[in-house]
């Protein structure tokens, strides 16, 4: 059993603890890379607001929630739907509900773990059965359309008469070439992160054999069949999917930070702040081991909320419990600091200045201090806009929530305001992709 501060540090509780302490360094000017400006978020608030309202007037109903589900939708081609519809998917034999949001975990799962960052070159061209162009696209949404062909050609399946599944032994014979090709990279449409992606295909194919406790027949979507003998209604406590998921996926991560005491148990998202461990000294804090770690599972919590809407989509169940939050990944951040809520204090980042006098956003690794800071300010600044917009609209937090925010404002508004502000629309800052934080 892992000790109490490793099970603590790979808990959703952890995310918001940790980045509060670091939001509260922001209040007070105490962090070592940003200026926080409060009084900026109430001009974010109503960006996000005018969006909303473009985009849905005052329907909060129809806001989906922030999941993988939306980005296969195209405006003229809702492609879950009709891969629902299809007459050899799972679940159109009468075998029932649950098939269906199996077949759409497995989907999901290996659609997010290819979402990290693909850089702005990297395209995507969907073509029709006559080889016409249908859509084309980059970043999130050219990922999850080409991930689709991916799955109905059956590529992560082993067994070619089940093509709309991913199994383990599918995973464990990808090699970077194939998802190149699939992916259509070239010298001329090149792919940030490939390597790191495909790496992590494979380790899920790994953990996935090695957990046949959780996933019997090696299937993502076995995970159901798991709760299924554990749960006695509908009910699924989000507590409960959180552990099972994590403690399935935390294999595939790259090892990053771990505690001296516990060299081998991985943690998963979470990195030292160098801000906060001075704060904790200055103030007399009798320290114990990790706590000055600030945690995101970022990619965890995006499945975890991809996986919740295929389960509440496709059967009875619900999956009830509060604890995720906004996802800190470079929409969310970007959008604070292209409005100004938070700005780069050093000059030491590096900044320059492109050709036609731009500034050049600084390129750091995803363990660099400023982007541990960035991250923590932008997981509790999203709660606080969150609450901020129900306030103006005069609705509660339950009729327009966390998720639906995060899908119809803050992230779109992100990319929204970083193709006014930057050539490519990229983000103010650049974090050097290995595939799996952004």
């Amino acid at each position: 059993m892992s000790a109490p501060i490793v099970t603590y540090l790979r808990s959703l509780e952890a995310i918001r603890d940790r980045s509060s302490q670091v939001y509260e360094l922001g209040k007070k000017g105490k962090l070592d890379h940003w200026e926080f400006d409060e009084e900026k978020l109430d001009g974010v608030v109503d960006y996000c607001i005018n969006i909303i309202k473009r985009d849905f007037g005052s329907d909060y109903a129809k806001i989906p929630p922030h999941c993988r589900r939306n980005h296969f939708l195209s405006p003229d081609n809702d492609r879950i739907s009709n891969l629902l519809s299809r007459p050899d998917f799972p679940g159109a034999d009468g075998s029932g509900p649950l098939e269906r949001a199996k077949a759409l975990i497995d989907l999901y799962l290996v659609s997010v773990l290819l979402d990290a960052g693909a850089g702005p070159k990297w395209s995507y061209t969907e073509t029709d059965v006559q080889g016409e162009i249908s859509w084309k696209g980059g970043r999130s949404e050219g990922l999850a359309i080409a991930s689709y062909h991916m799955f109905i050609s059956g590529l992560f399946s082993s067994d070619k008469a089940r093509k709309y599944q991913v199994d383990a032994t599918g995973l464990r014979d990808l090699t970077p070439e194939t998802l190149a090709k699939h992916l259509q990279i070239s010298p001329e449409n090149p792919m940030d992160g490939l390597e790191g992606r495909c790496n992590l295909l494979i380790k899920l194919g790994d953990a996935l054999k090695s957990r046949q406790d959780i996933c019997q027949s090696g299937r993502p979507g076995d995970i159901l069949d798991f709760f299924s003998n554990r749960i006695t209604d509908t009910t699924l406590p989000l507590s409960a999917f959180w552990t099972t998921l994590f403690e399935l996926l935390l294999p595939i991560w790259p090892s990053r930070t771990t505690l001296p005491s516990h060299p081998t148990e991985a943690l998963g998202d979470v990195w030292p702040c160098p801000s906060l461990s001075r704060s904790l000294d200055e103030a007399g804090v009798k320290r114990t081991e990790g706590d000055d770690y600030v945690v995101f599972h970022k990619l965890t919590q995006w499945l975890c909320y991809s996986l919740v809407e295929a389960i509440e989509s496709q059967t009875e169940w619900k999956v009830q419990g509060k604890g995720q939050t906004g996802l800190p990944e470079y929409r969310n951040g970007g959008l604070l600091v292209d409005l100004g809520v938070l700005t780069i204090k050093p000059p030491s980042l590096g900044l320059q200045a492109y050709p036609n006098g731009e500034e050049q956003p600084p390129v750091l690794e995803p363990s660099h201090p400023a982007v541990i800071e960035w991250r923590s300010m932008t997981v509790i600044c999203l709660d606080e806009i969150h609450e901020l917009i129900c306030a103006k609209l005069g609705v509660s937090t339950a009729e327009l929530t966390l998720a639906q925010v995060l899908e119809a404002a803050t992230w779109k508004g992100g990319r929204e305001i970083a193709k006014e502000k930057r050539a490519g629309g990229g983000p103010p800052v650049e974090i050097i992709s290995d595939g799996t934080v952004f």
